[in-house]
């Protein structure tokens, strides 16, 4: 037995880098399925997610009262039972930083409503029940005022943990590069010459554009870029439509008036809206928009002799 083992021993030798690698083939193997499986699973969550969000806005819409414009109504959803309350608060209370309040829901439950981050439609906000157990805010319905008219009624999703899930951030992302590639195409089939390149700087800003500045000191840089993305896989075509800065600057792309101004003189074959708060709230006039600055800012910077 003792030669045996012996005469084994380069064989054991010689095969066990065989072994090793057949293990990591086998891992290999089953790493994709794993993935797919979980990507699969990703995927089931944010469809759920979505169909959480569209009954939230079919039950504030199907609601028969008529707005005030200094009121406005959050759709929240007790996570224990899969109901949804919807419960009215003052805009003033939304927009206050740290203001909480006791309200009492369409389901007659008691829940407190507390500000996190006051942004408009894009506030955060907390909401627990008597129990303390948190529930999932899902729309805000949002009367916009001219004066003290509702000029329009927005329904919108902020980023809440809850409503977290991968493929959502994917989808953002993705949602940011196909309206992109889009304008892109537009701008080439008017004649106008849009570097790749651009597309890819354009793809970061409209992340970067919306970054909180005290946020990114203080948090994850990683998980504020990925709750932008989400918001706009969520929001689509309205996120940020309703963001302005006290600069003035709007929408997606966080344009000034001047600016949009002068991009427009000088490029009157791109179909530029003419109008500065629609074209900034609409997504693909924007990116449009934005990719003819970036690309005269980059072959302005080009002809520079100290950039060359």
């Amino acid at each position: 037995m003792r030669k045996l083992s012996l005469s084994l021993l380069p064989l054991l030798v010689f095969l066990a880098p065989v072994g090793a690698k057949l293990s990591r083939l086998r891992a290999r193997a089953v790493a994709p399925v794993a993935a797919a499986a979980a990507t699969e699973a990703d995927e089931a969550t944010a469809r759920e997610v979505r169909q959480r969000i569209a009954r939230a806005k079919q039950l504030l819409e199907a609601r028969k009262v008529e707005p005030a414009p200094d009121e406005v109504a959050l759709a929240v959803e007790d996570t224990d039972g899969g109901q949804i309350h919807v419960v009215t608060l003052p805009k003033a209370t939304l927009l206050q930083q740290g203001a909480s309040a006791q309200v009492v829901s369409s389901l007659g439950e008691t829940l407190e409503v507390s500000v996190v981050r006051p942004n408009y439609v894009n506030t955060a906000l907390r909401v627990s029940d008597a129990a303390g157990r948190e529930l999932t805010p899902l729309v805000v319905e949002y009367p916009r005022t001219e004066g003290k008219k509702v000029k329009e009624i927005a329904y919108y999703t902020s980023a809440h943990p809850a409503l977290n899930a991968p493929a959502l951030t994917r989808d953002g992302g993705a949602y940011i590069r196909q309206t992109l590639d889009a304008a892109a195409a537009d701008l080439r089939a008017r004649g106008e010459k849009i570097d790749p390149s651009v597309v890819e700087v354009a793809a970061r800003l409209c992340v970067v554009e919306h970054t909180d500045h005290k946020r990114f000191t203080n948090e994850d840089h990683a998980s504020i870029f990925r709750e932008i993305e989400t918001l706009y896989a969520l929001n689509a075509g309205d996120t940020y439509r309703y963001s302005v800065s006290t600069a003035g600057a709007g929408g997606m792309i966080q344009m000034i008036p001047k600016t949009y101004a002068g991009i427009r003189a000088n490029h009157p074959g791109a179909g530029l809206e003419a109008d500065f708060v629609s074209g900034m709230q609409n997504h693909a006039n924007a990116t449009r928009a934005m990719l003819l600055y970036i690309q005269d800012t980059w072959n302005d910077l080009a002809r520079r002799d100290q950039i060359k």
